[in-house]
């Protein structure tokens, strides 16, 4: 098995990798988010991810994107961390950090076959659903229900006694 360092790749690596994947007939997911402290429903979702084909590539938001996302305060852990354990899950193959808003210039660049979104989405409400549909890249709703979150986890750490 692969360190979790080696799985974090920029993104001309990445499309040289992916490009020889395809060539082997294998199907490439992408999938995407913060990861911002590591929670069971990220678990879950990038595992039900992977169920959709063979290759699992993960999208990390850098540090500057996570903070337009999530407001003051975020991210908790560093990009570099929070990619080092996105890449250390055994389901992962490949990790690449972006800092744009949304994954529509990454799935231009890579071309993967499916875009993996967490179950807080619908087909309809999928931000980059035109992109994926221009490109004949079929979404894929995967995961648990909505039940975990980064902010309710943060906002339990706050609430729980210290002593």
């Amino acid at each position: 098995m692969r360190e979790a360092a080696s799985k974090i790749v920029t993104r001309d690596v990445l499309g040289e990798k992916l490009a020889e994947h395809k060539r082997r007939g294998r199907r490439v997911v992408f999938a995407n988010g913060c990861f911002d402290t590591l929670h069971v429903g990220h678990i879950r979702y990038l595992e039900g991810a992977r169920r959709e084909g063979d290759v699992l590539v993960v999208g990390v938001n850098a540090d500057s994107s996570v903070c337009n996302l999530k407001g003051p305060g975020r991210p908790i852990l560093k990009e570099n961390a929070r990619a080092q354990l996105v890449a250390a899950l055994r389901c992962v193959d490949y990790v690449v950090l972006f800092a744009e808003p949304d994954v529509e210039s990454l799935l231009e660049e890579l071309r993967p076959d499916v875009h993996a979104k967490g179950t807080d989405y619908t087909a309809e409400t999928v931000p980059e659903r035109g992109v994926a549909a221009r490109l004949g890249i079929r979404v894929a709703i995967v995961g648990d229900p909505k039940d975990h979150s980064t902010r309710e986890l943060l906002e339990a750490i706050r609430k729980a006694p210290h002593g």
